[in-house]
C-alpha cells in the first residue's frame, strides 16, 4: 500500500514538473516562432488577416531585405564591428583584470579601481552619449567603423575586467611562481599558464560582450547615418517609416540577425558552461 503510494506521488511530481516545463518552454518558444511565423506571411496577412500561422508561406521578404534594403552591409558592419570590439575589450581587459587580481597597491586602491570599473559599467548609456557624439564628432569618426569599435570597446572593457578579475583570482599564484623560477617573464608567465587556464571564462565573458554589442542600438543610432556603417540594429530600425511598419521584413530582419547570435552560441556552449561554473566547486 505504501509503495503504491509512493509511486503515485513519483507520478503526480514528474507530471507536474513536465508541466511546469512545458509552459516555460511555450512562453519561450512562443514569441521565437510568432517571429519565424511572421516572416513568412504578407504585411496583409500579418495586419488585416491575423493568422496563426502563414497559409502561403514566402521567402519574399528575406529576398527584399538583401536586394532592396541593403541588409548584407548592416550584416557585414554588425559582424566586423562586434568581432573587433570584442577582441581588443578582451586583450585589454584580461590584462588590466589581471593586473587588479595579482597586484597590491597601497590602502587597497586595486579594489577602488575595481568597484570605479563596475560603477561606469552601471551608468546609463545615455548620460554618455552626447558626450560620445561629440568626441567622436571632433574625430571625425562619425559614420564609420573605427567611431563604433571605440564606442563599443570603451564600452566593453569594463564589464570585460569586471568578469575576468574573479576568474584569475581563482588561478593558484603558485603556478606563475613557478614559471618564473624557471625562467619565464610575469607576462610569458601569464601568457603560458594564467591565460589558457582561465580560457573558459574568457569564453563566458566574450559571450557576453558578443551578444550586448551585436544588439546595441542606442550608440549605432547616433554614431551612423548610412549602410556604410549602420549595423543590423540601425538598419533594421529604418524599416519603420512615418506613414507605415514594414512587419513582415522586420520579421525576416529579427530572424537573419538572431542566426548569427544562435550559431555562436551553439559553438560556444560548452565553454559558457565551464565558465560560469568555474570556482563554483572548491
Amino acid at each position: 500500500m505504501m509503495g503504491t503510494a509512493h509511486r503515485r506521488r513519483v507520478w503526480a511530481m514528474g507530471l507536474a514538473r513536465a508541466f511546469v516545463t512545458g509552459f516555460l518552454l511555450l512562453i519561450v518558444l512562443l514569441p521565437i516562432y510568432w517571429m519565424v511565423a511572421a516572416s513568412l506571411k504578407s504585411n496583409q496577412e500579418i495586419t488585416q488577416d491575423a493568422t496563426l500561422y502563414p497559409h502561403s508561406p514566402s521567402f519574399d521578404n528575406y529576398r527584399h531585405l538583401f536586394s532592396e534594403r541593403e541588409f548584407g552591409a548592416y550584416m557585414m558592419n554588425s559582424l566586423a564591428v562586434t568581432a573587433a570590439s570584442v577582441l581588443l575589450s578582451l586583450v585589454v581587459g584580461s590584462l588590466a583584470a589581471y593586473a587588479i587580481a595579482r597586484f597590491h597597491l597601497r590602502f587597497r586602491m586595486e579594489r577602488v579601481v575595481g568597484l570605479s570599473l563596475l560603477t561606469l559599467r552601471i551608468v546609463p548609456p545615455v548620460v554618455i552619449l552626447i558626450p560620445v557624439y561629440l568626441l567622436m564628432l571632433s574625430l571625425n569618426l562619425l559614420n564609420t567603423w573605427l567611431g563604433l569599435i571605440i564606442t563599443y570597446t570603451a564600452l566593453n572593457i569594463t564589464f570585460c575586467v569586471w568578469m575576468m578579475e574573479s576568474f584569475f583570482r581563482e588561478i593558484p599564484v603558485d603556478l606563475e611562481e613557478a614559471a618564473m623560477v624557471d625562467g619565464d617573464s610575469r607576462l610569458t608567465a601569464f601568457r603560458r599558464i594564467t591565460l589558457p587556464l582561465a580560457a573558459p571564462g574568457m569564453a563566458a565573458t566574450a559571450i557576453f560582450a558578443v551578444i550586448v554589442t551585436f544588439n546595441e542600438f542606442l550608440f549605432a543610432l547616433v554614431l551612423t547615418a548610412t549602410p556604410a556603417a549602420m549595423t543590423m540594429p540601425r538598419g533594421t530600425a529604418t524599416l519603420i517609416g512615418r506613414i507605415d511598419t514594414d512587419w513582415a521584413s522586420m520579421s525576416a530582419a529579427g530572424v537573419v540577425g538572431a542566426l548569427p547570435i544562435v550559431v555562436f552560441a551553439l559553438l560556444v556552449q560548452r565553454h559558457l558552461v565551464r565558465g560560469l561554473t568555474m570556482g563554483a566547486v572548491k
